[in-house]
Formats: structure tokens, C-alpha cells, sequence
């Protein structure tokens, strides 16, 4: 059993509005000197196999296929 986390961030220059949000309620819950917020998501898989090479090639995929929009957004990925 592979574990792996996939990170996916939005690439710079693309705008942020709810990493904005969390900024202005940071800033509102009285945590200031908070800025440039960017928010992302995170995803946990596990896969079935040993060979680190083809989860990797897998994962690549799937961040193609499905979990990132590439235009917009960067992904990486951590194998355990």
C-alpha cells in the first residue's frame, strides 16, 4: 500500500477570492500583520501496489484527469 498527498495550489497571477476572504476574517478576528492569503486543497490517497514509479505516473494523471485544473492551478505530490 502506497500513501500519497496531493497539494493543489492556484498558479500565481490567478485571483484568489476566498484566500481574500480568509485574509479580511483573519484580520477581523484580530490577527493582524496576515496577508497575501492563498488558499488550496489537499487530497490523501492511498494505492494499492509497491511500485513508487507507477503510483507517481498515476498520480500524475490523476492531477491531470481530474484533481487540478492545470490552467489555473499547480499540483504537488508526496509519496510516502
Amino acid at each position: 500500500m502506497i500513501k500519497a498527498r496531493v497539494t493543489v495550489t492556484l498558479k500565481n497571477g490567478v485571483l484568489d477570492p476566498q484566500g481574500k476572504a480568509i485574509e479580511g476574517a483573519l484580520g477581523a478576528l484580530g490577527f493582524s500583520g496576515v496577508g497575501h492569503v492563498r488558499q488550496g486543497k489537499v487530497f490523501d490517497l492511498e494505492l494499492e501496489g509497491a511500485d513508487k514509479a507507477m503510483a507517481e505516473a498515476d498520480l500524475k494523471a490523476m492531477c491531470e484527469k481530474l484533481l487540478a485544473n492545470t490552467v489555473i492551478e499547480n499540483y504537488a505530490i508526496a509519496i510516502d
